[in-house]
């Protein structure tokens, strides 16, 4: 792949779940990387076993500051963008600051990987689609988001930093694309972080009752990953510009997955119901026919191998389990 060309990398949000696997990765087959993060939702843990590459370095920083991109030493070869709140949890702590780095943010990456003449991806979500009208999600459908509603802060704000890639591209030339990113799950995420399958993962290892919004009927599209980390570095090695969805596409009720992970744990946690958040997506799938045609790429990991993986990590790092 032309991805065995990147001499060096940088990878804003490094620290964070996602980050840290890609940093990971790129590591393995030999590319130098700059973990960049403010660890506003990032952890010096995720990242601390990379240290043993010589090639790997934490810079502490923020995204939205020009200056301490732009005083990186060296070029890079790839720019990835990740440096986002993306939990409802942290956005909705940190509404002002999802905003700005996917305004000046991205704009600040954006102009790194231009000077540089590096390759630029932009981490998307499948959140630009808000409560979809089209089902499954085509790359072509422009979504049905509320601009002025809780989870605005990051719908919107990843809606613009797509609207500032596809301009940069535009009027510089600059070699951008944009993955649209669908419920990723696996180690490294937060116990608190908010997202369900940390969430039902940590109460069900500790024996306490499992919170589903409303009745459990609302779905989503789980990936694990291994599999997410080879979509955007597919993308990243490629020639298109996106946006390119990468998701799982075997759909699933909320209710039913947790009632998967009580079984897969071996827990005797109850199921209950909690109010729904506002504005709270009910179905969510991907097509990924892009992504098959263009990048020959697709899930290789099912959600029940994940899950179990998951939990494991979960079981052995952070959950004392219930007795």
């Amino acid at each position: 792949m032309e991805g065995e060309n990147w001499r060096r990398a940088l990878v804003t949000g490094g620290a964070g779940f996602l980050g840290s696997h890609l940093c990971e990765r790129l590591l393995a087959a030999g590319t130098e990387v700059v973990c960049f993060d403010n660890l506003a939702t990032g952890s010096r843990s995720n990242v601390d076993h990379l240290e043993r590459y010589p090639g790997f370095g934490l810079v502490l920083g923020d995204a939205t500051d020009a200056l301490s991109l732009h005083r990186l030493p060296g070029r890079f070869d790839l720019v990835l963008h990740f440096a986002c709140p993306a939990s409802p949890a942290d956005y909705l702590r940190l509404p002002l600051e999802t905003l700005d780095v996917g305004s000046t943010g991205t704009r600040n990456a954006l102009q790194r990987a231009r000077a540089d003449g590096a390759r630029f991806v932009l981490a998307s979500t499948s959140e630009v689609y808000g409560d979809p009208l089209e089902h499954p999600q085509h790359e072509d459908y422009w979504g049905n988001v509320n601009p002025i509603g809780p989870r605005s802060v990051y719908d919107e704000s990843k809606r613009f930093a797509e609207a500032l890639t596809t301009a940069h591209r535009a009027v510089h030339g600059t070699d951008t694309a944009i993955v649209r990113i669908f419920n990723t799950y696996g180690p490294r995420m937060r116990t608190g972080d908010g997202r369900a399958v940390p969430t039902f993962i940590t109460q069900a290892l500790r024996g306490e009752q499992l919170t589903v919004a409303g009745d459990g009927g609302q779905t989503r599209s789980l990936c694990y990953v291994d599999d997410t980390v080879d979509g955007v570095l597919a993308l990243a090695a490629s020639r298109e510009a996106g946006p390119v969805n990468i998701g799982g596409t075997d759909e699933i009720t909320m209710l039913r997955l947790a009632r998967h992970i009580v079984a897969l744990t071996g827990s005797s946690s109850p199921v209950g119901f909690v109010e729904r958040p506002t504005d709270d997506p009910c179905r969510r799938r991907p097509d990924t026919r892009r992504a098959q045609q263009w990048l020959q790429w697709k899930p290789q990991v099912t959600w029940n191998e994940g899950l179990a993986r998951t939990i494991d990590w979960f079981a052995r790092t952070q959950v004392t389990t219930a007795v």
